[in-house]
């Protein structure tokens, strides 16, 4: 099949669209992109020299969402069906995905990185860990009424938040705070509400927190017209009005800034837990020592297990986990004024690219 995309010529240089000829193999399925969302970690493939494991022309984009219109041996019941993309596709195979870690599955797929990916017509990647999507003009099951290019977000920014909450042990009642709340930690506030927890959002953006502070979260602080030890008191404060003691705390750094990871760590509590979920090249300078005398836990999350995604699916579509009001839709041939618009921090929405080819 003709595939049209957008390829990066090498980091930095402009896209140009490009054709080429995909057929599924065996175990694949080929899809065609209903949309593709821009992530923080196309940014860093493109802008700040992150490393991808294909060489260089490639297309970018691992927030995918479509419609299977080809598939190879194994994979032909996926043909015709509305599909969630994974952002991380495990082999399903090997010893660490046996051995339930298919999160750091060496042989694992990103979009975007191991392949060509979702910033084009089609996408082809391995059939296992495909989410179906349920017919979505059946209102019983799309309460929300959203439209198969708005779930593609659900493949990095809702579901990466909802691992890192799942494995952070949060439970209701307990405390999540949130350091950035764009795209992955704004979904994160939700997510966490949605499970019964007590959030606070911390962020420099004024926007951000008043949509936060409608969508869950009962405490908005800006970073940055808040020093350290104020911050950190207001969090506390918090925790005391709601009887929540420390090592039922849970500190989420999803702003993949540098600044946002050191006040993350900062705000760790006897028995808390720390969970990294955003990424930025940028070094850090902490005391790792305060972990051992905190007895508290550090945790990095990498993508999304794909057994997960059907249960964030169903937030989504019920409306529990609200995703309209945080995304843009732009046509995909604008996709290097997007980049240049993101990187100038003058989009807060999560943009969704809809192929026109």
């Amino acid at each position: 099949m003709r595939v049209v995309s957008w390829m990066v010529p090498k980091p930095g240089e402009r896209m140009v669209l490009e054709e080429r000829d995909e057929t599924a193999g065996s175990g694949e399925a080929l899809i065609k992109v209903a949309g593709c969302g821009v992530c923080h970690t196309d940014l860093g493939y493109y802008y700040e020299g992150v490393p991808t494991r294909h060489a260089f022309p490639l297309t970018l984009g691992h927030e995918v969402s479509g419609t299977v219109v080809d598939a190879g041996a194994g994979a032909e019941q996926w043909i015709g069906k509305s599909v969630i993309v994974p952002a991380v596709i495990p082999c399903g195979g090997c010893a660490a995905c046996a051995s339930g870690n298919g999160r750091i599955c060496p042989k694992q797929i990103f979009p975007g990185c191991d392949v060509h990916g979702g910033f084009s017509s089609h996408l082809r990647v391995p059939a296992n860990g495909l989410c179906p999507v349920p017919d979505l003009s059946d209102a019983s099951r799309n309460p929300a009424g959203l439209e198969l290019a708005e779930l593609s977000v659900i493949a990095d920014a809702v579901s990466t938040p909802y691992q890192a909450i799942l494995r952070s042990g949060l439970e209701r009642g307990d405390l999540a705070v949130f350091v950035g709340v764009g795209g992955v930690g704004g979904f994160g506030v939700q997510i966490a509400a949605a499970m019964g927890a007590t959030v606070a959002a911390v962020d420099v953006n004024p926007e951000r927190l008043e949509w936060m502070a409608r969508h869950g979260a009962s405490l908005a602080l800006r970073a940055d017209e808040l020093d350290f030890k104020s911050l950190r008191r207001a969090v506390q404060n918090l925790a005391a009005e709601r009887g929540i003691p420390t090592w039922r705390q849970r500190v989420f750094e999803t702003s993949g800034t540098a600044a946002g990871q050191a006040t993350a760590f900062g705000l760790l509590g006897p028995g808390g837990h720390l969970s990294i979920v955003g990424f930025t090249p940028g070094k850090v300078e902490i005391r790792l020592s305060n972990v051992m005398a905190l007895d508290a836990t550090i945790q990095g999350n990498w993508g999304c297990l794909a057994e997960h995604y059907p249960a964030i699916l169903d937030l989504v579509l019920s409306g529990a986990v609200a995703v309209r009001p945080f995304i843009e839709r732009r046509p995909m041939s604008c996709i290097n004024q997007t980049f240049e618009d993101l990187r100038a921090h003058q989009i807060l929405r999560r943009v969704i690219l809809i192929p026109e080819h």
